[in-house]
């Protein structure tokens, strides 16, 4: 960072301890500049180091979550300014990148991959990192400039574990991450004019067979060919519609081994481009765990592990308002290996936002074919979540129901959480119930038939004067879970004791 402007401009600095002592000014020095121009955004920082040989870093492999087990910085922006959805974008010492996208707080989207550009170098002293993000690779508000922001950066001393913000966060949410309900602000960035962005990626691939033993007609020489064309079009700045036509997946990288060593059902990562940006908009009721996934993405163009082709389709995603939006419809083909028939998909996502940080939402999917035998071809249902407390207190609900004949509510699931999370003390209740006829055929069940109910309490002192423990921390755990006719499936009673 030798540029004159690095002399000249001010940086931000005083960084805040999280931890290991709260709103303490961080031990290691940090700088921080963001400069845009017409084209881009740019965040550089200079990492000071009183021990430069002490610095960790063994990661290369872009969205590895050992990126974070690394000496790094972290920085979020939230160009929508409605301290719920944010980007984040985290860098190693040595150039290992993350990047992710968060909508409402909620789960992080680390599939989120934009273009941007980072470099990284050590000086005399430390480290330094400066990058530049594209304008068209973010989603910010239109109207008046200059521009107001959320903004925050974490820094990540690893030899020192010292964690250290920016804006100062508290221990009970600093262990979380960057969070757009607490970040700083940001004034003064000018973006560029309006206007629409697109961009169109066709393809075209051939082939040609020989199969001597294919029935009923040996092949010899065959050829084949195949073209499509994928189109992303920003609506305005906040809202994108994409378009697909014969959809090619065949750059998408392989699903990572995973072993199944239970008798519940694995759910596979999402990884195809057209589906990512703004997956979170399409979450309900709290995803994760036991808790049923109502649209699960990966039921649209698989079927017993065999490609099924997607004729074509559309998405619109992003923010209107108050509103987060989300709407899909897709045509696939017949794959007759499978037995899968052509079928459209469609999913409609609404949710408003409330209070500071709560949310009141709707979602419908359906498809015209169902999957098998007796099973309801679409979901409906109605969720919200609401922060209180500074985001301390969170509560997560959810109703919906998969219509069939079953009677009582064998067809419903519903979710009741209440959480309090601190640094010293934090407690969960949970109740969770899924029917044994509930079956959103394009969702994810890890398990069904079951009534759960779960209590959780944490104690975590911090030792004033003792030299090597930072913290203990006990928690217990109650779980029990029956099956629809109340009898009893699973009871668990689990304690944990652990030292930092």
């Amino acid at each position: 960072l030798d540029e004159p402007l690095y002399a000249d401009v001010m940086s931000a600095a005083d960084f805040i301890q999280t931890d290991p002592q709260e709103a303490v000014p961080a031990t290691e020095k940090t700088e921080v500049w963001v400069f845009f121009d017409e084209r881009y955004v740019y965040f550089s920082a200079r990492c000071w180091e009183s021990e430069p040989d002490h610095v960790r870093v063994n990661e290369m492999r872009r969205d590895s979550t050992n990126i974070g087990q690394n000496d790094n910085l972290a920085w979020m922006f939230d160009p929508l300014n409605d301290r719920r959805t944010g980007v984040t974008f985290e860098v190693n010492a040595i150039g290992g990148r993350m990047d992710g996208q968060s909508t409402n707080e909620e789960s992080t989207n680390f599939d989120w991959n934009p273009v941007w550009e980072v470099k990284t170098a050590p000086f005399d002293g430390g480290w330094g990192v400066e990058a530049a993000i594209p304008f068209k690779s973010l989603r910010y508000r239109e109207g008046d400039e200059p521009k107001v922001w959320g903004f925050n950066v974490r820094r990540r001393n690893r030899w020192k574990n010292e964690v250290s913000y920016l804006s100062a966060i508290s221990r009970a949410l600093g262990m979380r991450g960057l969070r757009p309900s607490v970040s700083g602000t940001l004034v003064g960035i000018e973006t560029p004019r309006s206007s629409r962005n697109l961009e169109i990626k066709p393809f075209v691939t051939s082939s040609v067979t020989t199969d001597r033993a294919a029935r009923p007609t040996p092949l010899a020489n065959d050829p084949d060919a195949d073209a499509g064309v994928d189109v992303k079009y920003g609506v305005t700045q906040s809202l994108t519609a994409d378009f697909t036509y014969r959809t090619d997946f065949a750059q998408v990288e392989a699903d990572e081994f995973q072993v199944n060593l239970s008798r519940f059902n694995l759910q596979f990562p999402e990884k195809r481009e057209f589906f990512l940006e703004n997956r979170g908009t399409f979450a309900f009721g709290g995803e994760g765990g036991d808790t049923p996934v109502m649209f699960y993405s990966r039921r649209i163009g698989l079927s017993a592990a065999r490609l099924v082709p997607l004729q074509g389709g559309g998405r619109l995603s992003g923010r209107v308002g108050a509103f987060n939006l989300g709407l899909l419809n897709i045509q696939t083909d017949d794959e007759p290996v499978s037995g899968a028939q052509s079928t459209n998909f469609s999913v409609v996502r609404v949710k408003r936002d409330i209070l500071g940080q709560s949310s009141l939402g709707a979602l419908f999917t359906g498809r015209s074919v169902a999957s098998g035998r007796d099973v309801p071809r679409h979901t409906v249902g109605l969720d919200g979540s609401f922060a209180f407390l500074g985001n301390r207190l969170q509560i997560a609900t959810y109703w919906a129901k998969t219509p069939t004949e079953a009677v009582a509510d064998h067809d419903q699931s519903y979710r009741a959480q209440v959480e309090f999370v601190g640094d010293r003390y934090g407690w969960q209740v949970e109740h969770l119930a899924v029917g044994a006829q509930f079956n959103p055929d394009i969702g994810f069940i890890r398990r069904d038939d079951m009534r759960k109910s779960l209590g959780q309490f944490r104690f975590s002192p911090r030792p004033t004067r003792h030299r090597f423990i930072r913290r203990a921390s006990y928690t217990g755990t109650l779980t029990y879970i029956e099956d629809d006719h109340r009898h009893l499936q699973t009871r668990e009673v689990n304690g944990e004791f652990g030292l930092e």
